[in-house]
Formats: structure tokens, C-alpha cells, sequence
């Protein structure tokens, strides 16, 4: 659907009213019904006034409705009904949902119009120009509010966008409510200088996915909780902007007044992130990249760091049964982290680790950090220690583990051993992985142990894999395939003698190129001996011309 044309809220509100004095309230419950059984197709939107739809009625028909906004008598339905049909609210249903707008305004306009209608009497009955004023009467006062913006606190930027997405409704937590809510706050702000414009910008976003994921997340427990797919994909939208937002460079050093908003922030955050849902990680992710990429590369000393600790350690008694735990013990490891005080941080995980899963980036981003600032032997004491708790991870976040060994190894050669011991431990979840290591780091010998210890099969790899043996170590791969030899035979059926006798066959050559030939012809004779009852293997060693 193209949302060129969009209703603002001045439009909105009088489309309501012409609703409910242009349609019966049956004909709007049928049309919502039409709706909901999602009988229409995506709508055309042929200028600001007109919009254009196919509804597909009980007789499998489709008709064809052109809706005016500016004047409903004028709309047209290819069905039978005269005018004002049921297909007619459908169209307008549809629309009304893509623009973000609540469609259930519409469905109870009827009933808003008829309580006008009996409120007469008593209260001035409002004109569609009196609804103009009042409506520009609200933009002024928000306009002037929004020229005070550059001095508000953050909590009074929040009050304002409340007050900016108010006509908005909110019964529809989608994608197309979150782009009109940002809008409608983007359109307050005033010139602000850099640093300010880019807390607003943040701000406005966290406020939006604060309103789509917010309804849920007061539930008041921290049990498994549903949320819609339309809701999930705008929110999932919103977070991954904000993280594009705080991936920007934040010259706060130019505005160190600025400080005390950056603590406002940092406190909104925590708030956020410390209720979190396990479902919901959306603030407690923020949090983390807030001081990774903005709040760290910016302090001069650590007050900042010992502040925040003191907060998140009252969190506790404060918060009681409501305290999201794995958030808040992530929060103090990462302040203790940027404190250089990795005992307590280390502690901190450990704890987490035993209630919890704990996100693979959380974990990589420690090291990550310490890569950057080339600080390889605490980078070296964080591989060691955090190990264990990658183990069960996919192989994607094993990889960037070891290639941060790789760095390690390269300044510090001797803390290679950490590397394989960690790795071991791992075991069984580290197998790819360690494997790929042994190869890379040219330990045959180690490689070859670990395929006979688990009874690898030199058939289930491919040639480029064993090639860097063939040619280094050869002399590994005997036992190896002499190992594999003997398990297909025990196996006693066609296939796996044919399997037997391809691996005899490279056996052969192996013995040949290390110049063996005679332990090689000791080899086969007695094996042909030693199995001389089973003559299907007879017949596959003589097709291969081991024997005559």
C-alpha cells in the first residue's frame, strides 16, 4: 500500500464524525466483519481524497469501491447496496490499519456520533470547522512547547511526545503506528545543536518502542508472554534504528553540558531494563550499547562507572520480585568490566550463567572491547573464563572465540595451551571448532588422536581436509585407516566391504610413498587369510586387484 497520502490528526478526527453520521451501526459491524475475514485486497490511494479497493463478498464477487474522504456521499460500491454498503467500511478499515490509525475509532464512530447527538441539548454540537480550531488550537500549544525543548529535561521531552501522539490512538501497535508517531514527534523539534539532536532522535525512538512493547511488559510478572507478529516486527524495527542511532559518534566532549541528560538517559534506561521481561530484551540491549558505544569512549574518570553500580546494587530491595536478575547481574559485570575489576565481574557471570542463558553477544562483546583496545592479557584472562559459558553456543560465536585466541597467540605464543585446554573442556559442543584449530595450528598428531578417540571415518571427510596430512604427516593416516578397515569388515555385508577395499586401496599407495611395500605386502596376505571365509570380500579385493 503506497502511504504518500496520510491523515493527520485534524483530518482524523473529522473522518470519524462523518463515519458515524453517514453509516448505520449494522452496516459498520458487517463491514468490520468483512475486515477481519481480510476480504480486501490492498487498497490504491489515487490522491490525498480518493481511495480505491476490491472486497470480496459472500458470492465470491468481488467489488469494486472508490471511497472520497471529503465526502462520503460521494463514494461508489459496484455491489447492489445504493450507498453506504458494508464494502465501503471494509475499504476504509484497511486503511485505516495501514495508516496506524485505531480501527475500532471507526467502529464505534456511530455510536460516538449518536452520543453527540443526545448530548445536543446540553452541549454545543461541535462543527467540522469548530473541530478545525480546536485541533489548530492544540497544534499552537504544542508547537510552543516544543520551542522549549533545547532546555526541558528528558522526562519532560517524554510528557511532550505523549501529548504529540495522543490523537494517534493506539489500537493498532503496528509498523504503520510507530512511523506515524514518529512523525508526528519529528515534526516538534526545533534547531538543536548536534548532541541535543541526536538525544532527541533517540529518545523519540525509544519512546515509540516504550509505547509498542510497553502494554505487555506491565503485566506485572516475568513469565513467557505473547506478542503479535505485526507488534514484534515494528518493534524489532524500532531497536534495530536505535542501534544504528548509538552506532553514531556522539561528540559530547564539544557539549559537556549535555552530561546531565546522558545521566537521564542512562536512568531511563535502567528502569526499563531492570523489568524486562525474558521475552523482551529490547531495553536491556540498548542499556549495554548506550555505554559501550557512547557513555565509555567519553569519560575522563570512573565516578560514572561507581555511580551506576550503587543504583543497580539498591535495584534489589527496591525492586523485589519484579527485578528481571539476568539484566541487572549483566549490568554490574559490565560496570565492573570498564572498572578493570574483572574478579567481581567474573563472579557476576558465573551467577548469571547458573539461572539463565546468557546472550551470546553480551559475553563476545568483553571481548570484543578488549580486542579493540589491545589489551591482551586481560583479553587472555577473559577467553580463559568465559570458555564454559560459550560451550553450547552455534559455531558462529565459537568462531569469533577463537579467532580472539588467534590475537592473543600472536603477541603471546605461549598462550597457545590455554587455547586447547579451553577448547577441550568445551568438547563435545567445541568439536568443529577444534578440530578446524588443530588444523589450523598444524597439530596432526593431535588431530589424528581425536578422530581414532571418537571413531571417526577417514571416508566421512573430504580430500582437502586430509590433504594437509597426506602431505606433512603421512604416516598418521596408517592407523587411521587400518582402524576404519577393521569396522567394515565387522559390518559383513557388500557395501561395507567395497568401502574396506577403497581405503585399502589408498593404504597401498600410503605404503608405497613411505616405502613400505613389503610391510604392506605382509599386510595383505595375511588379511586375505585372515579372511578368507567371507567371499564377498574376496570377490571386492580381487575387483580392486589387492589380491589375484
Amino acid at each position: 500500500m503506497n502511504l504518500k497520502y496520510t491523515l493527520d490528526d485534524t483530518q482524523w478526527q473529522i473522518l470519524i464524525q462523518r463515519v458515524g453520521e453517514s453509516f448505520n451501526d449494522l452496516t459498520i459491524k458487517r463491514g468490520f466483519q468483512y475486515f477481519k475475514q481480510e476480504r480486501v485486497q490492498p487498497v490504491k490511494i489515487s490522491n490525498p481524497e480518493q481511495i480505491e479497493g476490491l472486497v470480496e463478498g459472500n458470492d465470491e464477487d468481488k467489488y469494486r469501491v472508490t471511497l472520497n474522504l471529503d465526502s462520503l456521499s460521494e463514494s461508489r460500491c459496484t455491489c447492489p447496496v445504493p450507498n453506504y454498503c458494508k464494502h465501503m467500511i471494509a475499504v476504509l478499515l484497511n486503511y485505516v490499519s495501514q495508516q496506524g490509525r485505531s480501527v475500532h475509532a471507526i467502529v464505534n464512530a456511530n455510536s460516538t456520533a449518536m452520543f453527540k447527538q443526545t448530548t445536543k441539548s446540553s452541549t454545543h454540537h461541535a462543527t467540522s470547522s469548530q473541530i478545525i480550531d480546536r485541533n489548530k488550537e492544540a497544534q499552537a500549544k504544542l508547537r510552543e512547547q516544543a520551542s522549549r525543548i533545547p532546555s526541558m529535561s528528558i522526562k519532560e521531552w517524554h510528557e511532550l511526545f505523549k501529548q504529540s501522539v495522543s490523537p494517534i490512538g493506539f489500537n493498532s501497535p503496528n509498523a504503520g503506528y510507530a512511523k506515524n508517531a514518529l512523525a508526528s514527534i519529528n515534526n516538534l523539534q526545533p534547531q538543536l545543536s548536534p548532541v541535543v539532536e541526536q538525544l532527541f532522535k533517540l529518545h523519540a525512538h525509544l519512546f515509540v518502542l516504550e509505547r509498542l512493547v510497553h502494554p505487555i511488559q506491565n503485566s506485572g510478572t516475568h513469565r513467557d508472554i505473547f506478542i503479535g507478529y505485526h507488534t514484534q516486527v515494528a518493534a524489532d524495527d524500532m531497536h534495530e534504528e536505535v542501534q544504528r542511532i548509538l552506532h553514531s559518534t556522539l561528540m559530547i566532549p564539544a557539549e559537556p553540558e549535555q552530561w546531565p541528560r546522558m545521566r537521564e538517559t542512562i536512568n531511563y534506561l535502567r528502569s526499563h531494563m531492570l523489568v524486562e521481561s525474558k521475552n523482551l530484551r529490547y531495553f536491556s540491549e540498548i542499556y549495554d550499547q548506550l555505554w559501550l558505544q557512547w557513555i565509555h569512549p567519553n569519560l575522563q574518570n570512573e565516578t560514572l562507572y561507581t555511580t551506576e553500580l550503587e543504583h543497580l546494587k539498591s535495584a534489589q530491595s527496591e525492586l523485589g520480585t519484579t527485578l528481571s536478575k539476568l539484566p541487572w547481574l549483566l549490568a554490574q559485570c559490565q560496570m565492573y568490566f570498564y572498572l578493570a575489576q574483572d574478579g567481581p565481574a567474573w563472579e557476576l557471570l558465573q551467577q548469571a550463567n547458573k539461572g539463565a542463558i546468557i546472550p551470546p553477544g553480551r559475553l563476545l562483546h568483553f571481548l570484543h572491547v578488549l580486542s579493540s583496545t589491545e589489551q591482551w592479557p586481560r583479553l587472555q584472562d577473559w577467553l580463559i573464563n568465559i570458555g564454559p559459558m560459550l560451550s553450547s553456543l552455534r559455531e558462529e560465536h565459537l568462531n569469533e572465540y577463537v579467532a580472539c585466541w588467534d590475537k592473543v597467540i600472536q603477541h603471546f605464543p605461549d598462550a597457545e595451551q590455554h587455547l586447547w585446554n579451553n577448547l577441550v573442556d568445551m568438547l563435545p559442543y567445541s568439536k568443529n571448532i577444534y578440530e578446524e584449530a588443530l588444523l589450523t595450528y598444524c597439530k596432526w598428531q593431535q588431530w589424528m588422536d581425536y578422530q581414532l578417540s571418537i571413531g571417526k571415518e577417514p571416508l566421512d571427510f573430504r580430500v582437502s581436509v586430509m590433504q594437509p596430512i597426506d602431505k606433512n604427516a603421512p604416516e598418521l593416516l596408517l592407523p587411521f585407516y587400518h582402524q576404519a578397515v577393521e569396522r567394515y569388515i565387522l559390518l559383513k555385508n557388500r557395501a561395507s566391504y567395497k568401502a574396506a577395499v577403497k581405503l585399502m586401496k589408498r593404504l597401498s599407495k600410503l605404503y608405497k610413498r613411505l616405502k613400505q611395500e613389503e610391510r604392506w605386502e605382509q599386510f595383505i596376505t595375511a588379511f586375505a587369510i585372515r579372511h578368507s571365509r567371507l567371499r564377498a570380500l574376496q570377490e571386492e579385493l580381487r575387483k580392486g586387484k589387492l589380491i589375484s
